[in-house]
């Protein structure tokens, strides 16, 4: 895959993080948006968003390490971001799963 591909996948998640961040677009989150209204209200929206919008900024951070590798042809940033990659998917699941952080 070409730099630029990297790139540009990586603006609508920036976008999407940035929106998110702001503690709003809660709507956008899978999962979030097909729980009923009586349901939703059991959540903090405000908090929920802002963490899921630090999260896509990670996800930036990988996608941006992936096309620095494919600019500079190093194989350690992609390994560097593959392992950062899968190491937040796993904090996020257990983080969000635990406790129930975003209840209200």
């Amino acid at each position: 895959m070409d730099a630029i591909v990297w790139f540009i996948i990586m603006i609508p998640f920036l976008i999407f993080a940035i929106v998110l961040s702001q503690g709003k677009g809660a709507f956008l989150i899978a999962g979030y948006n097909t729980m009923s209204d009586s349901e939703k209200e059991k959540y903090n929206e405000k908090a929920l968003a802002k963490f899921v919008g630090k999260v896509m900024y990670g996800y930036c951070f990988c996608l941006l390490l992936w096309g620095l590798n494919d600019l500079f042809k190093t194989e350690w940033l992609f390994i560097i971001g593959l392992v950062l990659f899968i190491g937040l998917t796993i904090f996020v699941v257990v983080y969000a799963n635990t406790r129930n952080r975003f209840k209200k």
